[in-house]
């Protein structure tokens, strides 16, 4: 059975990690995640981030990550489920202060991402304690993993996340980046990924396998070669099949795990 279309899906990206495409990105998105003093940024690269994305009506995420600046906060280290959550909530509280608000929502980064998406303990510690603090706060997660679950059973809006810039497996989990064509730079593959998940639900994965994916946001790296030449790419792709780009919203029927 095929999915419902769509009429729009929204376009993060990580954003105010020191990369020097931020200006050019900002106006081509619908949701910023912005680093908040783990695997990159501090309170000035917030703040000036922050700015950016309100001057054009982007929402405003969280993107916390290990503080392992060396490695861009990619290695997954070792960590427990409390020091996962008090990891998160201290980067999110940096960002609210300097934000004057809560985020929109969050998305962890790098090792942490795939750490806690796939580890039932460390989805519990995370989701629980953010229901607990923000329970308005959307928590995106990728598409299909035990993090979906794990966040909904706490009540929690989850927006399912697929990726443009980068290859998956048939397993569904992302090429490890020291393989060849692993980052997607193509701009015209990058849309026509945005198209497919869009509007089939699916994609072709690395060994010609299709992968089902059912996404509620797409992300491009902003930390790539050219992520404003994709998001270009990417939003000409949706339009001409219909679909618009837009924010999540919070699920007033939040499906339950």
């Amino acid at each position: 059975m095929s999915p419902p279309r769509r009429a729009t899906i929204d376009l993060n990206c990580d954003l105010g990690e020191g990369a020097p495409h931020d200006a050019a990105v900002m106006p081509l998105v619908s949701s910023a995640n912005i680093a908040c003093g783990g695997h990159a940024g501090d309170n000035a690269t917030m703040a000036a981030t922050v700015a950016l994305a309100r001057r054009h009506g982007v929402a405003i995420g969280a993107h916390p990550g290990h503080p392992d600046r060396e490695h861009f906060g990619r290695r997954e280290l070792p960590i427990t489920p409390p020091a996962a959550a008090r990891l998160v909530v201290e980067q999110i509280e940096r960002l609210s202060l300097v934000a004057g608000e809560p985020p929109y929502h969050v998305k962890l980064h790098g090792g942490l991402y795939h750490q806690v998406a796939r580890d039932d303990t460390l989805a519990a510690a995370v989701a629980a304690v953010i229901a607990a603090r923000w329970p308005e706060m959307i928590l995106v997660a990728p598409a299909g993993s035990r993090l979906v679950a794990v966040g909904r059973a706490q009540g929690l809006s989850v927006a399912e996340e697929a990726f443009l810039d980068r290859a998956y497996a048939a397993d569904g989990s992302l090429v490890n980046r020291s393989e060849p064509g692993a980052v997607i730079t193509d701009p015209r593959e990058a849309a026509g990924r945005a198209v497919e998940i869009a509007r089939d639900g699916a994609i072709e994965a690395s060994d010609r396998v299709r992968l089902a994916l059912a996404a509620d946001t797409l992300c491009i790296h902003g930390d790539g070669a050219d992520p404003a030449g994709l998001a270009i790419a990417v939003r000409e792709a949706l339009k001409r099949a219909g679909i618009g780009v837009a924010r999540f919203e919070k699920r007033v029927d939040n499906p339950p795990a």
